[in-house]
């Protein structure tokens, strides 16, 4: 790649990043439909193959993904509302279990002293947030309510992303045919290599780990459901969610699920039925889920996966946390290839071999040059 090419390939990648970071306050919905016109694509082309024509395609999968989309919906809102209503209600229990049971336990096996800890004033705190809250919660609806503008940008917002969705499903081929036909053409196989390797990386991440975080999802709010907890859903979908870090939804779900089956029960025993759920999820996910669902492409740390989360949400609010995970499963690809390049350049390790020949290369023209000059002394 000559010189030029690399200066305009990095100002269109700045132009672009720019033009992002502005525009990020507009950007979620067409972030939203690009990610599920991406994850749609594969079974459009399925069914192009299946002899329909692309718009029929399209229009078949637009419908399906509503539907589904408009069920779950109207099964789990309803069930969701309930369950957090079960939480506010639990929460004072929770307190007086914590008071009444686990701290004298600490103070009596290890020395943990309770003498400081004021309950009725953090009851009273709590409580007193909770009016807080719900009033506040109020006053942000009646504002909503009264603002118009604001009810027309969020409907419009949802109302475009199906649009923007069906749109790019539908080009989505002949869009990343126009962007490989404005490729230099000495680089052109270099880009499609990366960018086939970086569509394998956001396979793996967003069609494979999204399968994962919804299978084990599912597989705690049933475990939970069969154990009997009022807030299986709630528990299940959290530790799913958890689970984009590895064994980070393991820790958080069993830790939630405790403390509300302690709360619900008030029984010990019932711990080993939690735990055994969240052993049998963890097995799943590690001997068959992860395995069939993403394998080994991503090669994202569990810290770079933290943090690759804070620092898109600190940089771009919401849009950022969207597509964090994917732009650093990007960024990953690169700095292999560019670790790759770096340990054959000269700048890592210099074939010893030339610099021998060199320095031999160096001495044999000092030498001819000496003796040049002792043959020219006598004319002198």
């Amino acid at each position: 790649m000559e010189l030029s090419q690399r200066w305009f390939l990095l100002i269109v990648t700045l132009v672009i990043s720019l033009l992002l970071y502005l525009l990020a306050p507009i950007l979620s919905p067409f972030l939203i439909a690009a990610l599920l016109a991406y994850l749609a694509d594969p079974l459009a082309d399925r069914l192009e193959e299946m002899k329909l024509n692309r718009t029929n395609a399209v229009l078949v999968v637009f419908s399906f993904m509503l539907i589904f989309f408009f069920s779950m919906l109207l099964v789990l809102l309803p069930k969701i509302t309930h369950q957090l209503a079960v939480v506010i209600r639990q929460i004072p229990l929770a307190l007086n279990l914590l008071e009444q049971q686990v701290l004298p336990f600490l103070q009596q096996h290890l020395g943990l002293d309770i003498g400081s800890f004021d309950f009725a004033f953090i009851k009273s705190l709590i409580r007193d947030n909770f009016k807080q809250t719900s009033g506040l919660v109020n006053d942000v609806l009646g504002s909503i309510a009264s603002s118009g503008l604001a009810i027309a940008a969020w409907l419009a917002n949802l109302v475009l992303i199906p649009v923007v969705f069906f749109y790019l499903l539908r080009d989505w081929d002949i869009m990343i045919g126009k962007i490989k036909q404005l490729l230099p053409r000495d680089v052109e196989g270099n880009i499609n290599n990366l960018a086939r390797e970086c569509d394998e990386v956001l396979g793996a991440f967003i069609k494979g780990q999204l399968m994962v975080m919804v299978a084990l999802g599912v597989v705690y709010s049933i475990g939970l459901w069969m154990v009997g907890l009022d807030l299986a859903l709630i528990l299940g979908m959290l530790a799913g969610v958890a689970s984009i870090v590895p064994y980070m939804g393991f820790v958080v779900g069993i830790v939630a699920a405790i403390i509300a089956a302690m709360v619900q029960f008030s029984d010990p025993s019932i711990l080993i039925w939690v735990t055994l759920v969240f052993l049998v999820g963890q097995a799943l996910e590690g001997m068959v889920l992860t395995p069939l669902l993403v394998g080994d492409k991503i090669g994202l740390h569990p810290v770079a996966v933290i943090f690759a989360i804070m620092a898109g949400g600190q940089l771009f609010g919401f849009i950022g946390i969207l597509i964090a995970l994917p732009v650093a499963a990007v960024i990953m690809v690169f700095l292999r290839h560019f670790h790759s390049d770096y340990k054959q350049s000269a700048l890592y390790d210099k074939d010893p071999s030339v610099v021998e020949q060199s320095d031999i290369d160096i001495d044999t023209a000092v030498s001819n040059n000496s003796s040049s000059v002792q043959n020219t002394d006598p004319e002198l």
